[in-house]
Order: C-alpha cells, then structure tokens, then sequence
C-alpha cells in the first residue's frame, strides 16, 4: 500500500504544490483546505502523515497536532509555517510533531523529511509486531501464523491499532475474527481499558437494545433494576459486535447515532450518557448484499467500514497448520508431549478445513481424547484421512493452454453441496455433517453459490 499523506494548508496553491510533489513520489496524496475539514478525513480513513500549516482560520495548527496526537497517536505529523517562530516550534515538537520546517522550503527537504518520518513509522510498526511475537510465543497477540498472509496481517493490525478509525473485520466462520479485534484492542492505546465481545446473532431481538444500551428499573417487565449495557461496561476501551449483520434495522440506526454522536440513552431513560468506546465489527456475511437488498443501512455500512480486515480461510494458509496443530497440543496437552506422524499432517494438509481454524481446533482436540502421545491417521475423522486419500490417487494434469482453476475447484465445491443435500433429501444440517461442516458453514456456501432457495 502506498503511504498516505494529508496535506493541511488554507492556501490552494500550496495545497496543490504539495500533492503533485508526493504524488510523483509515489505516494498517496489527499488535501484539505482547513484543520476542521482535516479531522474530519482523519475520522473516516488512516493516514500514515500529515504535512499541516501551523496559521490558518478557525483552529490552528498546533491545535490540530494535538487534536491528531489524541485521535491518532501513530500518525507523524510535520508542521510548516511562513513565519520563522522558535517558540511554535518548541511547542510543536512537545506536542510530537516529527519535524518544523519554514517556508520557502527546497523540494529536496520536505523529501527527506517525509522519506525519515515514514521510515521511523515503519520501524516502529515493525517493532510492534516483533514485540508481540517475542512476548508471545503463540504468535501475534495469539494469533498464530508464518504465512505471507498472516504477516500481512500483524501488520495492518499493527498500523490500525494506534487510530480511532471504525475497523470492520471480514472472514468465514471460525477464521479468527474475534482474536483480530483482540490484537487491535492489545496493541491499541486502550489496552489497560475493558475488551468487550458480543455477537449480535446470538441475543433475541427483544433483548439487544437493553444489552447494549442497558436499561431503567422498570422500562419493561422483568427490569427490577437499573442495568448498564455493554457500551457502559466498554467505556473507556473496546466493544467488539461480532456478526453485525445479524442486527435488527432498527437497532442498526440507534448504534450509527452512538457511533456518530458519541452518546445513548438505557431503555426507558431520559439522562443522555456521553460513550468514549472504539468500536470493532465483524461478519461473516456480504454486508454490501445486505445493504442491496435493504437489511443493512447504507450509512452505517460506510460508517463502520473505514478500513476492512479481511481474515483468510485456513486452505490459503496452509503453511500455518503445523504451527497451529502444535499450539493446540501445547493448550490441550499442557505439560505433556505429543507428536504427530508425518502422514497425519499431511492428510491434515490436504484437507481444504471448511470450518477453518475452529474445525481443526476440534480435530486436535478429538484426536488427543484418543491418545494424547502420539497423532496418528487412525485418531484423525475420517473425512481426513479420506481427502488424503483422494489427492493420492488422482492424476493431476495441467493443459498445455492452461485453465481456470478458480471456475473449476468453485464447481467442485458447489458439486459436492448439491450431491450432500440430494443424498439427506435437502436436509441441511445432515448435509452439512455428512460434508464435516458446520451448519454456519455449510449455510454460508450456499449462499455464496445462490443455492439458498434451490436448497
């Protein structure tokens, strides 16, 4: 990605000086004609920079630079001023701007001074996760994972933690999503505040608005007394609304009103409670559907997605399962030994895992209530060792004028749905035990094929 940079400076011309000269440096440029208009963009994206005159109307720039230290502590900042003043300056640095520089500058300066500051940021991005790793021996805040993919993860979590930015966390069932909004939380300013974590999918409707909002002593039957929800129980720290779209539109528009006005009422309360929360999201379904078919607000979709996180499946990361089958052994095995066979891991290679990190998880698990020494192809199920099987025996070949892979395993896979709920007679639940999916899983691949009214 490239680094982006915001440029704040009432005049247009410098505005448009500068964006042309980061551009041609390949990096990302975006303007704004004032620190207000500048804290706007700084709520609904990340930047990596920013370059702000320190006089302008309305606030200033040193008023912005502590605005940004506290909205985004990460983010460098470089302030520029036509007047040569030692005392704005000092006052600048203690704020923790990277760097001053007074204008006319040469090009060349304003280059190296913005080529150090990103170099600084990246090192400490870096150090950030190295930290983490090395504290951890379970990886990246407990996320486990070698892979390219999962590298690529620690650090976007490492370079969106610092940031009050909304964070949607997208993934199939049993990828993790939960254990991203944790590192977030972890490596985040918050971390000494409470991490709270609800998935939407599993309160009844008649009880969510309570749950989050909590409620007055006699709002409705059974509030015998006052009960905060969990905005209050998060404040000062993290809520995590895990399976978004599973939230009802009319609590989808009271919770864009907290996210926007920092402020809710308990159910059957006057008193406006003020909320100091970040709040992380995740699903597991196509919200961009949702808001075509009008069960997720367009607004709110846009409000909690500044920046995406998406969690890759287990068979994208297949690297990963040596380290992972090692941790679960550690964590279910403590202070014992286990081993397993070479064959056992690699059936549990081949194995495309459609319930993710969470299935083989409960493979492990089942394996060691067989024998907790040793992992073996016997103490493996059988749909394991099975599609080992099958990679054994079957040809590969690829045409000399090539083909579409994707087009053919996506047929394959939606094959197999098709033949499973033929064969328990579009019984779903069976079909997805006779496949060793969860239902979620299962439900979730059918929707992905437009199989769910065939179904």
């Amino acid at each position: 990605m490239k680094p982006r940079i915001l440029i704040v400076d009432d005049e247009l011309s410098m505005r448009e000086y500068l964006a042309i000269l980061l551009e041609r440096e390949g990096y990302d440029a975006v303007v704004a004609a004032s620190a207000e208009e500048a804290l706007t963009r700084l709520e609904g994206a990340l930047f990596d920079m920013v370059i702000s005159d320190v006089q302008m109307p309305g606030l200033n720039g040193i008023e912005l630079l502590a605005r940004i230290k506290s909205l985004s502590p990460n983010t460098a900042v470089v302030m520029i001023t036509a007047f040569s003043a030692a005392e704005q300056a000092v006052e600048a640095m203690k704020l923790g701007a990277y760097d001053y520089l007074s204008k006319p500058f040469k090009n060349e300066e304003i280059k190296v001074v913005i080529r150090n500051a990103l170099e600084k940021l990246g090192l400490k991005r870096e150090n950030t996760v190295l930290r983490q790793e090395v504290a951890q021996r379970d990886g990246f805040c407990g996320i486990v994972g070698i892979s390219p993919r999962m590298r690529e993860l620690f650090e976007l979590i490492a370079k969106v933690a610092g940031s009050v930015s909304s964070v949607l966390i997208l993934g199939e069932s049993g990828t993790g999503k939960e254990l991203a909004a944790r590192a977030i939380h972890t490596c985040s300013p918050r971390k000494g505040k409470p991490f709270v974590a609800v998935n939407c999918g599993a309160i009844p409707e008649t009880l969510i608005e309570s749950e989050l909002f909590g409620h007055k002593k006699g709002a409705f039957t059974g509030a015998v007394a006052d009960r905060p929800g969990l905005f209050e129980q998060a404040e000062g720290g993290t809520l995590f609304l895990d399976e978004i779209g599973e939230l009802p539109l009319l609590l989808q528009t009271k919770l864009l009103r907290v996210l926007q006005e920092r402020e809710f009422r308990r159910v059957g309360d006057a008193t406006v409670r003020k909320s100091d929360v970040r709040v992380l999201t995740a699903s597991n379904r196509n919200l961009e559907e949702q808001v075509r078919e009008g069960s997720f607000r367009e607004d709110l979709f846009y409000r909690i997605n500044v920046v995406q996180i998406v969690m890759p499946p287990l068979r994208d990361r297949i690297e990963d399962i040596p380290l992972l089958v090692e941790h679960f052994c550690r964590k279910m095995n403590p202070g014992g030994t286990t081993a397993i066979t070479p064959d056992a891991l690699k059936a549990l290679m081949n194995y495309p895992f459609p319930g993710n990190i969470r299935e083989l998880e409960n493979v492990i698990e089942r394996s060691l209530i067989l024998d907790r020494q040793t992992i073996s192809e016997a103490s493996l199920p059988k749909q394991v060792v099975a599609m080992r099987a099958s990679c054994l025996c079957t040809d590969v070949v690829v045409p000399d004028e090539g083909m579409a892979l994707e087009a053919l395993l996506e047929n394959l896979e939606k094959g197999y749905l098709l033949k499973a709920l033929e064969k328990t007679g579009g019984a779903k639940k069976k079909a997805a035990e006779l496949l060793g999916m969860t239902f979620r899983s299962f439900r979730y691949r059918l929707a992905k094929f437009g199989l769910d009214d065939e179904a």
